[in-house]
């Protein structure tokens, strides 16, 4: 006997049966939607970096609910540094947990009884539904759309608020559409959660990686009219999934700051999840972000130049603008359900249908750009052959 919060089907769809039949013959398949640095040599972690997880410090246990006042100071330096940053958080104001999952089924815990609810984009990353879920809170949608550029359907934001809303979550840049909010966006989204008396959830992780010509990404740390909570981690940050450490900072006036704080804390004192030697290593991870950051930057640059390069020969294919983030959405000559189908039965290259992501459009998949330059390359010139 399970929990109703449990998935009640299992089943593979059609796209992973067809993935995992041709894994068991032994098929080569050129995998586009691989996102996790560490297994296509991007990884932020090296000797050096691997080394400051024998510090001493590790060896004893101290434990802090809110993470080692170290450790916090250091985030709140990365913080601090990063490109459009007008305010960096008070390590007072600092969370460390294990992973950004982990920071969202806190936040559920401390903002929703059972049967309330948070706002979601749509489209997104499909993590929000089954965290929410295993928390008895349901998830409603409000809408981005897309016209030449992705935009937020205000109409859509304000017609999904109801009296058992408890949080907005707005992702920047979006995965995977690598959209953001414009300013005026933002400050609608801001007013509406203050006004509602509605948290604010921003979820950065992506916030290092703006795709040119932008040079910084928005946002929501500094001062906000709304109870904020920001996250991030090393995942994204540092190219470092393995180390499971993550962070939410909390903005907002202060007297609503304090006492989600005082929730956060009680909650988080049950979990205790970063492990100390990663924490007392922080200085030396969070240093390594730069290197690794400017090696997948070039690797977004190349994988995209040769992609963009199939949507400029037309024949259905285009490429849909994106501000930031390590993913593509592509436009594609048929349905992208069935080009995901015929590119993996015909020319064994993985991508994801649009709809994995409740993209709108019909003709549309979805491809991380991080995979190796020469997998990359050919993946497309198979992609070709589908015209």
């Amino acid at each position: 006997m399970t929990s109703r919060r449990i998935p009640s089907d299992f089943e593979p769809n059609e796209l992973t049966k067809l993935l995992e039949e041709k894994q068991r013959s032994g098929t080569r398949v050129l995998d586009l939607t691989e996102t996790n640095p560490a297994r296509l040599g991007l990884g932020g972690a090296g000797p050096e970096e691997l080394r400051a997880l024998a510090d001493a410090r590790g060896a004893r246990y101290d434990p802090d609910p809110q993470g080692m006042r170290s450790a916090r100071e250091e985030v709140a330096r990365y913080l601090a540094a990063r490109p459009g940053s007008e305010q960096a958080p008070s390590p007072d104001d600092l969370f460390l947990v294990g992973s950004t999952s982990e920071a969202y089924a806190h936040l559920f815990r401390l903002l929703c009884d059972p049967g309330d609810e948070i706002l979601v984009p749509r489209p997104s990353y499909p993590l929000f539904e089954p965290l929410a879920a295993l928390e008895s809170v349901r998830t409603e949608r409000y809408r981005l759309v897309h016209d030449e550029r992705w935009s937020l359907d205000l109409d859509s934001l304000e017609a999904a608020i109801s009296s058992r809303t408890r949080a907005v979550v707005v992702v920047e840049p979006n995965n995977p559409t690598g959209s953001c909010l414009t300013r005026e966006e933002a400050a609608h989204v801001e007013s509406l959660c203050a006004e509602r008396g509605v948290a604010l959830v921003s979820d950065e992780v992506f916030g290092d990686f703006p795709r040119p010509p932008r040079r910084a990404l928005p946002t929501m740390l500094g001062n906000r009219r709304a109870l904020t909570f920001v996250l991030g981690g090393l995942s994204k940050t540092c190219g470092m999934p393995q180390m499971k450490v993550a962070w939410i900072a909390l903005a907002g006036p202060d007297a609503e700051r304090r006492e989600a704080a005082r929730g956060l804390e009680w909650i988080a004192d049950l979990f205790l999840s970063p492990s100390t030697p990663v924490q007392a290593a922080l200085p030396a991870l969070l240093g390594a972000r730069h290197a690794f950051q400017e090696r997948l930057r070039r690797r977004l640059e190349e994988n995209g130049a040769r992609l963009a390069s199939l949507g400029k020969k037309g024949d259905g294919f285009r490429v849909w603008d994106a501000e930031g983030g390590w993913a593509a959405v592509l436009e594609t000559p048929p349905a992208g359900n069935e080009f995901a189908l015929r590119l993996l039965e015909e020319q064994n290259v993985w991508v994801h249908p649009g709809h994995f992501y409740e993209i709108g459009h019909e003709r549309c998949v979805v491809l991380s750009l991080l995979q190796a330059p020469e997998v990359f390359a050919e993946a497309v010139a198979r992609m070709e052959r589908l015209r």
